[in-house]
């Protein structure tokens, strides 16, 4: 980032593009629920970047000023829509590797994988972020509070709300879909 910030150095910017790039596109992903807006978000990202690159203090980590600016585009476009994020089925990459595995096995994980990304965003813009930051993006507590710019304490505490939230979310969404995601997973085809 000093090398952008003090000489204008394309070469540097592009190395930060392409070390943050995916990162910064789950979490725009995660936190909207659109894909394309995702991908929309991380250029607009990476514009910041660039343009307000005079503006980022020397000794600051560039990881935090990164991760603040795309939460901050997330929070702006979400209530500039004035809605919650959603996920429309087309537009969802699959996450799940299907190499050796049995299609039934894939179709019940990509089953249980699209529960947990609507259990996600359902929870409170503040709940969804430290969450995603937390356990998506492994950030530490630490950092997480750095870039939510929250105590420590508060940042620990939207966590255990937000895993207590999905976790109910989750429970009556699993025990629903139980039985028959067992008979998908462990019975064999016919």
């Amino acid at each position: 980032m000093w090398r952008l910030q003090m000489n204008d150095d394309h070469i540097a910017f592009a190395h930060l593009v392409e070390h943050w790039e995916q990162p910064i596109q789950r979490l725009c992903y995660r936190m909207l629920g659109n894909y394309h807006q995702g991908e929309d978000l991380k250029q607009e990202v990476f514009a910041r970047v660039f343009t307000r690159r005079k503006a980022f203090r020397s000794g600051s980590r560039f990881s935090t000023w990164v991760w603040r600016i795309a939460m901050n585009l997330c929070y702006d476009e979400l209530r500039k829509s004035g809605r919650n994020a959603t996920i429309p089925e087309a537009e969802q990459p699959s996450d799940i590797p299907s190499e050796g595995l049995s299609p039934d096995y894939v179709l019940a994980l990509e089953e249980d994988c699209e529960l947990v990304r609507k259990a996600i965003l359902s929870l409170p813009e503040s709940s969804r972020s430290a969450l995603v930051l937390r356990y998506c993006e492994g950030l530490k507590l630490r950092e997480v509070a750095e870039v939510l710019d929250i105590p420590e304490t508060t940042a620990s505490s939207r966590i255990a709300t937000a895993l207590i939230q999905i976790t109910r979310i989750l429970e009556s969404q699993f025990g629903e879909n139980r039985e028959t995601l067992h008979s998908k997973v462990y019975e064999p085809s016919k």
